[in-house]
């Protein structure tokens, strides 16, 4: 397999990269194109190395909000290097969770590498086979309520495998929705919440799940942030500016639904930046 054939349509241009090289790298057709390499460590032992990606406006924000508007797509310009990425992160997953309003806003969407770039399709499943991963990656959504989507592409079940998380009365509303599915699971946490660190756990003890991205929202990404449950991000810095309209719901930023003291904020290591355009692609770790 060569580079040649593979792509956004051109390399990125590599700035820094000042990550570890503990962990599984790259072949070496992907690096040429990546602009070098991505170490992705092993996970620890009691949950998944957990990832993230988005891509956020020059102001912040991740999302304009708009009815049929709301997809990192129209945030992103639809960048060719910025999609490429996003399937490379997910060819690296053994899991992807997201959250039910992401699942809402893209009900035909099934959470593959090769949905989002299907050119290369091969070789993300070539790079998942090298490194020992299931064909598609389970899904994982995150849901307290369980009002859930029944004609939701990616809970059809098999072979798209999918996990429901959620509390006792939202597995049973999820069941009266979506009725008995082939390759569709329940992990119930106890009270009226999902744990997010006793399910990170099931999916490495009982799942054999060794990195987890997730591609939830603001209020996903906030809460593993708070619970210390973050290892890597992946941010897309696009060039638009999106603000918010006044007198309407504001338009999410990168995290919602906690903040952080002023003495203790959680803090972020730059790893590697690259460029393609005027997009930037920033890799960073939680320190």
């Amino acid at each position: 397999m060569t580079a040649g054939s593979l792509g956004p349509g051109s390399p990125y241009a590599l700035l820094f990269d000042d990550g570890l090289c503990d962990g599984t790298g790259l072949p070496d057709f992907l690096r040429v194109i990546y602009g070098g390499d991505w170490h992705l460590p092993d996970p620890p032992a009691e949950r998944p190395f957990v990832f993230t990606n988005f891509v956020a406006s020059h102001d912040g924000r991740i999302s304009f909000g708009e009815p049929g508007r709301s997809g990192g797509g129209d945030v992103s310009r639809h960048s060719r290097h910025d999609t490429w990425l996003m399937a490379l992160i997910r060819a690296r997953a053994d899991a992807i969770i997201i959250g039910s309003g992401t699942l809402r806003m893209a009900r035909r969407h099934l959470w593959t590498p090769d949905q989002v770039f299907p050119d290369d399709a091969p070789a993300f499943a070539s790079l998942r086979a090298a490194e020992g991963r299931p064909l598609t990656p389970l899904l994982v959504v995150a849901t307290a309520s369980g009002n859930l989507q029944a004609d939701a592409y990616a809970l059809s079940g098999d072979p798209h495998p999918a996990m429901i998380a959620t509390t006792a009365a939202g597995a049973a509303r999820a069941r009266a929705i979506l009725g008995d599915r082939p390759g569709l699971n329940y992990h119930i946490s106890p009270g009226d919440s999902v744990d997010l660190a006793t399910l990170l756990s099931h999916l490495r003890a009982s799942c054999g799940v060794r990195h987890l991205l997730s591609e939830g929202g603001a209020r996903i990404y906030g809460s593993l942030i708070a619970a210390r449950l973050i290892d890597e991000t992946f941010l897309t810095i696009s060039p638009v500016v999106i603000g918010s309209p006044p007198g309407r719901p504001p338009r999410p930023s990168l995290v919602e639904g906690v903040g952080f003291s002023p003495d203790d904020p959680p803090i972020l290591r730059l790893l590697s930046l690259r460029r393609s355009g005027d997009h930037l692609f920033q890799r960073s770790s939680f320190v």
